[in-house]
C-alpha cells in the first residue's frame, strides 16, 4: 500500500485531498498543529495515522520524517492567512514561515524517502500565486513563493526521480473561507467572476492532487495547476 503524508491534512483542503487518496487505496498520515484537531481526526479516521506537527519547528519536522520507513507521496497543505493584519511585520513573518518555509522544510525532510521510492510531491499554491491580495500580502507572497519553489525543486530533484507539482485552488468551501461564503456582499462578486458560479469543494482539489501523485502523471513535474472554476481565466 502506498503511503502519503498530508501536512495540514486534518482539516480543509488537506482533509479533502485525504478523502480522495484514501478512496484510491493510499495509507494516509495526516498532520495538524492542534492536539484537539488531531485527536478528532484520529477518532473519525481510525485507519489513518494522525500526528501533531508544527511546520515551523525544523527539528520536529526532521524527526517526523526521519521516523518513517517508506513514503511515496507528500502533500503540503499547511497554511494560514490573517486578513488585515499581515501588514504587521511579525504577522507577515509568521505567515511566510508556515506557508512557504514550512513547505520547504517538509520537502527537504521528505526528499530522501521519496527518492528511494520514486515518489512525488504536491504543494498547495493558490490563485493568489498569480494575483495580489490587498488584505493578505504575506499570504499572497507565500503562495507566489510556493509556485516558484515547486518549479525550482522540480528542476533540482528530477534526476533523483522525484516529481514536484502544485495545485492552485481558487475559492474553495472550507472553514478558511466560511465568513466569505456567509456574506452575500462578499460572496456575490466572487461567484460573479467565477464562470462555474459556485464554490469549489476540497475533494475537487483532491482529485487533481491524487492524479499528480499517480502513475498517470509520471512525465509531469514543475507544473502549477489552477483548480478555480475558471476564476483565473477571467
Amino acid at each position: 500500500m502506498k503511503h502519503v503524508v498530508i501536512i495540514g491534512g486534518t482539516r480543509g483542503i488537506g482533509a479533502g485531498i485525504g478523502d480522495v487518496l484514501r478512496s484510491k487505496g493510499w495509507h494516509l498520515t495526516a498532520t495538524g498543529v492542534g492536539s484537539d484537531e488531531v485527536a478528532a481526526y484520529a477518532e473519525a479516521h481510525p485507519n489513518d495515522t494522525a500526528v501533531q506537527l508544527d511546520v515551523r519547528d525544523t527539528s520536529a519536522v526532521n524527526a517526523f520524517f526521519g521516523a518513517l520507513d517508506n513514503l511515496q507521496g507528500l502533500v503540503n497543505c499547511a497554511g494560514i492567512l490573517v486578513r488585515g493584519a499581515e501588514y504587521e511585520i511579525e504577522t507577515f513573518e509568521a505567515v511566510i514561515d508556515i506557508n512557504l518555509t514550512g513547505t520547504m522544510r517538509c520537502c527537504l525532510a521528505a526528499q530522501p524517502l521519496l527518492a528511494a521510492s520514486g515518489g512525488a510531491i504536491v504543494n498547495t499554491a493558490s490563485m493568489l500565486s498569480y494575483f495580489g491580495g490587498p488584505l493578505v500580502p504575506a499570504y499572497s507572497a507565500s503562495k507566489g513563493g510556493v509556485a516558484q519553489l515547486t518549479k525550482a525543486l522540480a528542476g533540482k530533484w528530477a534526476a533523483d526521480g522525484v516529481r514536484v507539482n502544485a495545485v492552485a485552488p481558487g475559492w474553495i468551501a472550507t472553514e478558511m473561507t466560511q465568513a466569505l461564503q456567509d456574506d452575500p456582499a462578499r460572496s456575490g462578486p466572487i461567484l460573479g467572476r467565477t464562470p462555474m458560479d459556485r464554490w469549489g469543494q476540497p475533494t475537487e482539489v483532491g482529485a487533481l492532487a491524487a492524479w499528480l501523485l499517480s502513475e498517470e502523471a509520471t512525465f509531469i513535474t514543475g507544473a502549477v495547476y489552477p483548480v478555480d472554476g475558471g476564476y483565473s481565466a477571467m
